[in-house]
């Protein structure tokens, strides 16, 4: 049997618990909605397990427990942390972790209330991210370059999904995008995947930062179109001046990088609402959302 063809149950999380980290198996197992690679259960009130279900999603895994150690005591929001492993076993044929639960709800399933003290999170939570990468950090083979060299998956998700009563500005954005000066600064650690499913909410604000697989050194506007992607309308000004390390060059590759990012959400809602696999409903109208501010202004 191929590992794509092994059923992710709860019978088969308790056993793999109960074979490499009996200690844990009692505790209380559920699991938990979204995820592309992983399917995760939470173990307990502290704990989820993460296990594998993509080709690529062990070499992420192995991505995470080897820097996100290293970054959490520097970050001033929780993220997941790694504290056991699991090995490949006659069980399971890949290996998968027990990591760190981060409490709260994520954004695709609520919203923003305390704008301006999301803002000032984002911000501060970038700034200490966004420091210089050693030599040995990993880099990203399908994101982190200059907006120029991703004009062929802009094209694709603009076809598919962009009205005609917004194609002009949207193109107009991302051509800006395109003109903009490179990263001239040094290579820094970029989350690299900042939408809605992966920041969560409590009492109306940002309370942690997930899914750290593809993390990369590179250039941090990547990052910082969360300003329109995650943030609610009228706190990108507001965090940008929190932030205070993006020059205009920086600003203009993040919003366009914040319309390619609202366009892929479109089309995962979009594929969503036609059933098909993978597809997100709910992520439709927050990438629509995210358009909508990425247009109305620059940074409002």
């Amino acid at each position: 049997m191929t590992d794509s063809e092994i059923e992710i149950t709860a019978g088969l999380v308790r056993d793999l618990l109960e074979e490499q980290h009996p200690d844990l198996a009692e505790l209380a197992l559920r699991e938990v909605a979204g995820g592309w690679d992983n399917q995760q259960w939470r173990l307990g009130d502290e704990l989820a397990v993460r296990v594998p279900r993509t080709e690529r999603a062990p070499d992420l895994q192995r991505k995470e427990c080897r820097w996100l150690p290293v970054l959490a005591p520097c970050l001033p929001l929780p993220i997941p942390n790694p504290v056991r492993i699991g090995e490949p076993s006659a069980r399971f044929p890949r290996p998968w972790t027990i990591m760190t639960w981060v409490p709260g709800e994520p954004l695709d399933h609520t919203s923003i209330s305390r704008g301006d003290h999301a803002a000032d999170t984002l911000a501060g939570f970038l700034r200490a991210l966004h420091t210089e990468a050693p030599a040995e950090a990993p880099t990203s083979s399908d994101r982190g370059a200059h907006p120029k060299k991703c004009t062929d998956g802009f094209d694709h998700l603009f076809q598919a999904v962009v009205p005609g009563s917004i194609a002009d500005e949207v193109r107009a954005v991302w051509d800006d995008a395109v003109a903009a000066p490179e990263w001239e600064g040094p290579q820094v650690w970029v989350h690299g995947d900042l939408h809605p499913a992966n920041v969560v909410v409590s009492d109306g604000t940002l309370s942690g930062v997930i899914d750290f697989g593809d993390m990369f050194a590179g250039d941090p506007a990547w990052d910082l179109a969360a300003a329109w992607v995650v943030l609610p309308t009228g706190a990108a000004s507001r965090f940008f001046d929190a932030y205070a390390h993006a020059d205009e060059a920086t600003i203009r590759r993040a919003r366009g990088l914040a319309a390619l990012k609202s366009l892929f959400l479109m089309l995962m809602g979009q594929n969503g609402d036609r059933g098909l696999p993978g597809g997100k409903p709910a992520w439709g109208p927050a990438g629509r959302a995210a358009l909508d501010r990425v247009l109305r202004c620059g940074l409002t």
